[in-house]
């Protein structure tokens, strides 16, 4: 499998995580997270290292996402940052639509989530 699609595939499977409930959520994130990562949310939520953003995956899970327009930006041989569109929905919520960035740097045992941006359209 190529670094793209297991970068694509990593961002995938943590949308279906999420949309799985929170015990999901955390074993999956738990696995991919760099014990230093940031992620950024709307809101000027800023969360930073696994331990702190893995304690704040308890809220309801997303019925539905959408992943488009999908791009890789390869930094180096052992960094790569992944951009996408994404239209998601939780129950009785408005459509969520968000410009996302992901980076990712190749560390034992494999790619780890660094940093994590949502910027809403």
């Amino acid at each position: 499998m190529s670094n793209r699609a297991n970068i694509v595939d990593l961002e995938r499977q943590g949308w279906e995580s999420l949309s799985s409930g929170s015990g999901k959520a955390k074993e999956f994130y738990g696995s991919v997270l760099a014990d230093d990562a940031h992620m950024l949310f709307p809101g000027e939520i800023r969360l930073v290292g696994k331990a702190q953003i893995l304690e704040t995956m308890g809220g309801p899970p997303w019925q539905s996402f959408e992943m488009s327009e999908t791009q890789i930006v390869k930094l180096s041989d052992t960094v790569q940052a992944i951009t996408y569109k994404v239209l998601a929905q939780r129950e009785g919520d408005k459509p969520y639509r968000a410009l996302i960035c992901s980076t990712y740097s190749l560390r034992p045992p494999g790619w780890q989530l660094v940093v994590h941006q949502h910027t809403p359209v």
